[in-house]
């Protein structure tokens, strides 16, 4: 047993130290992990989900999914973006399964509501807008999808898509530009 049996001094140990350990089995270190990094995963999910009717059963799978291949972890000390990785694979997955377009009005952060004081004519033109953006959405391929949703609603840097979808920052950015390209075209009556 090492020095960091003792609970405080285990929630103070870096990522790699609790993920090397977690990785070995011990289920404390796996704990903190879970502490220190489930409301960023919540809000993370949160982004990519249109609702929070599965977003604690989200993360709780990706957490499951992250304590079953724990030990497959290249880098321990980069457990914090492979946990949003499994995140934002099982979130997206669940986007494709449930719905046929994003709500985009649900996207947690980002206002895009019609204000209160607006008419009905505003709202609904505003509605009509939102509907456009989510079929423009829906007609992406998969990837470009991925991609514009990571970067626009979750805030995600280049290199962080990148590592998230598995591919060079180079394809990153041709998807994005293609992504923004087609939303473009087809949001033009709206500018």
């Amino acid at each position: 047993m090492t020095g960091l049996d003792d609970g405080p001094a285990l929630e103070t140990a870096d990522d790699r130290t609790l993920a090397g350990r977690a990785a070995d089995g011990d289920v404390d270190a796996f704990a903190v992990l879970v502490r220190r990094y489930t409301p960023l995963l919540r809000a993370y999910a949160r982004r990519i989900l249109s609702g929070t009717a599965n977003l604690d059963d989200i993360v709780q799978e990706s957490l499951v999914t992250a304590w079953q291949r724990l030990p497959e972890l290249d880098d321990p000390g980069r457990v914090r973006g492979w946990l949003m990785r499994i995140v934002s694979r099982k979130a997206i997955d669940e986007v494709r399964a449930t719905r046929p377009h994003f709500d985009l009005d649900a996207v947690d952060g980002i206002d895009l509501s019609a204000r209160p004081d607006d008419g009905p004519a505003r709202r609904a033109e505003h509605r009509a807008e939102l509907t456009a953006l989510a079929d423009a959405l829906d007609e992406l391929p998969g990837p470009q999808r991925e991609s514009w949703v990571l970067r626009e609603l979750g805030g995600c840097s280049y290199d962080e898509i990148a590592e998230q979808l598995d591919q060079p920052v180079s394809t990153v950015r041709g998807l994005l530009a293609r992504a923004r390209k087609h939303i473009i075209v087809r949001m033009e009556e709206w500018r």
